[in-house]
């Protein structure tokens, strides 16, 4: 809804503002256009990435406070077990103590001191058992609780790239200036330097700007990474055609077309070929 009244205040500013002009329809049109330096939309757009920025944030902050809480939770669950684990071991071992105690008189044992003493020895040997079962038992679950808990760790840092990756891209693909889209690619390559589409994105960026070398390299780069990636040849193809370097264009654009063949359509709207459109070898590409 604020969205809504937002656009139709600047809809109406807009009419009021081309309501003062001159009657002149021409000369009206002429200085409305004049005095547009900016699209309308542009505010709305930058609201709705902040609102998507804030929410990635605010789904962070609860996403660290539940595996804060889980954690917790299976911990006090882990020490509940333990400790009512450790209460039936003793009240088993009374028990048996007593059973022991019970026998020994009626065998007709020499003395309490003799009783006393075997039943220290079993009592000591059996604790001891528990204790080494205990510790064994605690030392598992401490290594899968340590795991899971790294686990879950790694997912939430996974989660967080990908969600500033993706709005990065939306960034990327709203702006039409070439530097900022390259600032925007760097931004996703330093979350992810592997990120192969980002690599072969900057340098149609870089191609825009003349910057040919850096283009080459960028796509070298990316070929490395993933030899199957068609639009990397692509635009190592794009940059060759620039440098008049027409048989290395030629190959690229094969291996493009092998691992990319709807890229066949866009042959004779690349600008970047238009040197190779006299070449034989290129017409029989686009046929």
């Amino acid at each position: 809804m604020k969205y809504t009244l937002l656009f139709i205040t600047l809809l109406l500013f807009s009419y009021s503002a081309l309501a003062q002009q001159p009657t002149d329809p021409n000369t009206s049109a002429t200085h409305a256009v004049e005095h547009v330096k900016s699209p309308l939309y542009q505010p709305l757009i930058e609201r709705y990435i902040l609102d998507e920025l804030k929410a990635v944030r605010q789904d962070q902050q609860q996403l660290r406070e539940d595996v804060t809480k889980q954690i917790t939770h299976t911990q006090l669950d882990a020490a509940d077990r333990a400790l009512t684990y450790t209460t039936d071991t003793v009240n088993n071992i009374l028990f048996i103590i007593t059973a022991t105690a019970s026998i020994l008189m009626l065998v007709g044992w020499n003395s309490l001191r003799d009783i006393k003493s075997k039943v220290e020895d079993i009592v000591n040997r059996r604790v001891g058992d528990i204790t080494d079962e205990y510790e064994q038992r605690l030392q598992v679950l401490e290594s899968k609780l340590k795991e899971r808990s790294e686990e879950i760790l790694n997912n939430h840092k996974k989660i967080t790239i990908t969600n500033e990756v993706h709005s990065l891209w939306m960034r990327a693909n709203l702006e039409s200036d070439m530097n900022s889209k390259i600032e925007i690619y760097d931004e996703i390559l330093k979350r992810k330097p592997d990120e192969v589409e980002a690599i072969a994105y900057k340098a149609d960026a870089l191609l825009e700007l003349g910057q040919t070398g850096i283009a080459i390299q960028l796509c070298n780069q990316a070929i490395e990474l993933d030899n199957d990636y068609g639009y990397a040849f692509w635009q190592r193809a794009c940059a060759f055609a620039m440098l008049h370097q027409h048989t290395d264009a030629l190959a690229d654009i094969r291996m493009a077309l092998e691992y990319a063949p709807h890229l066949k359509n866009e042959l004779l709207n690349e600008a970047a070929f238009t040197s190779l459109h006299d070449n034989d070898n290129f017409k029989n590409l686009s046929t």
